[in-house]
């Protein structure tokens, strides 16, 4: 019974810290992948880590005001992150599926894969739509890669629906993307 306790037991979700930013590329680099098509080329996805996910990446997210970064720790590590991106979204496609303002784009939510059925990505959503409400959102929405149906499947359960579509440019490749939102309720609990 310990072991079911231990496997269940909630994480820890805080901002981020400039002291994170090593442990959080490491844990980008391991997940990025795992959301990509099967298809995709690994220089692509490798050349997207090294710009987008690399230690001065977040360095630079934790110091945007418009960002918001959160992880999920264990008390030694970290199991997973999301990003918050607060204005208006500047790809047509999106503004066209998010007509409610203001929101909020709830951008690279990952978890380890060690952290998968542990209650950990739940708890990360729980507290980024807490965020985003306090931050006078409406509405929250994110970019989720059609072929990616497990992904699909947990925002459907946090209550996000299909609203429109857009691309993703990995390498050479043009991505096809869902365009996922989620109302907030201005009387929504917080966590």
């Amino acid at each position: 019974m310990e072991h079911l306790a231990a496997r269940f037991s909630p994480a820890v979700i805080r901002a981020a810290t400039a002291a994170d930013v090593d442990e959080l590329a490491a844990v980008a680099a391991a997940t990025f992948p795992l959301a990509c098509p099967a298809e995709s080329d690994p220089a692509d996805v490798a050349a997207f880590i090294a710009t987008h996910l690399s230690p001065q990446a977040f360095r630079d997210y934790l110091l945007d005001p418009d960002r918001i970064v959160l992880v999920a720790c264990d008390g030694q590590r970290i199991l997973g992150y999301t990003m918050l991106i607060r204005g208006e979204p500047d790809d047509p496609d999106v503004q066209r599926a998010v007509p409610v303002r203001p929101t909020v784009e709830l951008s690279k939510m990952y978890t380890a894969p060690e952290a998968h059925g542990r209650g950990v990505a739940a708890a990360l959503m729980t507290h980024a739509l807490g965020h985003c409400a306090d931050l006078g959102a409406a509405c929250v929405w994110l970019g989720v890669n059609q072929d990616n149906a497990r992904a699909q499947r947990f925002y459907a359960k946090s209550r996000f629906e299909i609203a429109g579509t857009k691309t993703f440019r990995l390498g050479n490749n043009l991505e096809n993307d869902y365009v996922m939102v989620r109302r907030l309720s201005p009387t929504a609990p917080r966590p």
